[in-house]
């Protein structure tokens, strides 16, 4: 029937899944199962579609990038903006629950190609805290360049 279907954890509906598209019922996903599913989804459309990174956040999220800080969806996608065409390759994605089971953090290493220019190393951090069962946003995110590796 069609209540047999569902979006897995709601995870699909916040990460922007194609809207009609089902899938069958899992059991709960596992903090690494979500934090994976986001990081491929979050690089994905950074270096696709930045704008569509904006229902990942909410107004108190926060953003500290290269040391400045930025708060709430308006500031933090402009900063995105201002980063412009950029690709990323994921290297390595580390999980931990965080302080309830409503959220976890993200630790991701890997490179970055700014504008067409030669990759850099990068790492960021990410907090992802549920708003609603089973539904993440990006309640703090922290990147840094690494230079000299």
């Amino acid at each position: 029937s069609n209540q047999q279907y569902q979006f897995t954890c709601s995870l699909a509906a916040s990460l922007l899944l194609p809207p009609l598209q089902l899938i069958p019922p899992s059991p709960i996903m596992s903090a690494e199962e979500i934090a994976k599913a986001f990081v491929q989804h979050f690089y994905t459309t950074f270096d696709s579609n930045p704008a569509g990174l904006q229902s990942m956040f909410m107004e108190r999220s926060m953003m500290t990038f290269e040391g400045q800080q930025f708060g709430g969806t308006p500031g933090i996608m402009e900063k995105i903006r201002a980063v412009g065409q950029v690709h990323h390759v994921v290297k390595s994605v580390d999980v931990q629950p965080s302080l309830s089971e409503q959220a976890i953090v993200v630790f991701v290493t890997g490179t970055i190609k700014i504008g067409g220019d030669n990759p850099l190393h990068f790492c960021e951090m990410f907090q992802l805290c549920a708003h609603a069962p089973g539904q993440y946003y990006v309640h703090n995110c922290v990147f840094r360049l690494n230079y000299g590796l």
